[in-house]
């Protein structure tokens, strides 16, 4: 088996009353990674520094932040996105955990690397805290690793809600590529087919039909994901991996299991040993715990080359899924992959 860095931040005083994104939603992985016989190296984290999260946000954007959160519990958006004392320190930490497992990734220590963190980050714009999201964790990662010298790296998002705050942040950066997979129409409402006509081949938005699931991310895969990341020759792949693509989410209606999680990121990972470069997977969404505990845990088999877990096959969609090869014709076309 492959030796896998991991971090974790669970932010349990990061909660507002019944909001979907709270501490529970890790549940069944505390213990489970305290006992689990997977070479997984769980390493201490540092917070994110200041000069970290300014690489991302702007600086008003930062105060305004600390501002609400001293000032919390309150909601500062419609999506709910809520606040707290403790949530500033939060963000910090979850931003830090991202880059502490990255560090060792571009040291070399790992090849392959898991923060479990909470709260989430891809909504989050360089001016705005959004859709359950504080700070950027994939686009503060994305950062640090310029600013540590590589010129291209390449993020996959594959949480069901359009990362939008990522795409926006790296819309006119031409060392960093963005794919999305994501269901059309529903929060936040972005990533259109034929968005950013100035970044055709280097964003990519895939939005998808209700009910898509494992065969139809499965042909994304091969026909999209890859044939993308081998044109643009990533130097780091890091991946927005949120687990409410799942088909028990209750907030979204997309259709993935637990292993066609786990078929993804097989091909992720195995296009990150074809280029020669390190993966980094980044905790996004998941609001159905068995779900998210058992998704986690297949990534992580995936990750140490290890058989997958017998909840990993249990659970496929019941629903039929629609027909999604005119998208990918579309797709493949607009973005002239190979």
């Amino acid at each position: 088996m492959t030796n896998v860095v991991c971090t974790w931040v669970l932010s349990p005083e990061h909660r507002f009353r019944d909001h979907p994104e709270r501490p529970e939603r890790l549940r069944g992985l505390a213990r489970w990674r305290e006992t689990t016989s997977l070479p997984l190296t769980w390493l201490p984290v540092t917070p994110a520094t200041e000069e970290d999260i300014l690489r991302v946000h702007h600086p008003a954007m930062w105060e305004r932040l600390q501002g609400e959160c001293a000032s919390g519990p309150r909601v500062i958006d419609y999506a709910p996105t809520y606040v707290t004392p403790a949530s500033c320190q939060a963000a910090r930490e979850a931003a830090g955990a991202v880059l502490t497992a990255l560090r060792a990734v571009l040291d070399g220590q790992a090849r392959r690397a898991f923060a479990i963190v909470r709260p989430p980050g891809h909504h989050a714009t360089r001016t705005q805290s959004m859709g359950f999201c504080l700070l950027n964790n994939v686009a503060i990662a994305a950062r640090y690793a310029l600013a540590q010298g590589l010129t291209r790296v390449a993020i996959v998002d594959f949480d069901a809600h359009h990362g939008n705050g990522t795409e926006a942040i790296f819309a006119h950066d031409e060392q960093v590529g963005f794919l999305s997979l994501h269901q059309w129409g529903i929060y936040p409402g972005t990533g259109d087919l034929e968005d950013h006509p100035q970044a055709r081949g280097r964003i990519v938005n895939v939005p998808l039909p209700a009910l898509t699931g494992d065969q139809g991310y499965a042909r994304l895969l091969d026909a999209v994901v890859l044939p993308w990341l081998d044109a643009w020759k990533p130097e780091l792949i890091l991946v927005s991996a949120g687990f409410d693509a799942h088909w028990q989410d209750p907030l979204t209606q997309l259709g993935l299991s637990a292993e066609g999680f786990a078929h993804l990121a097989r091909g992720l990972v195995d296009a990150a040993e074809e280029h020669h470069t390190g993966i980094l997977f980044v905790l996004e969404g998941g609001y159905h715990p068995p779900a998210v505990a058992a998704s986690i845990k297949a990534v992580l088999h995936v990750l140490a080359d290890a058989e997958l877990p017998e909840e990993a096959r249990e659970h496929p969609s019941p629903y039929p899924e629609p027909d999604i090869e005119d998208l990918i014709r579309r797709v493949r076309s607009l973005h002239s992959l190979p």
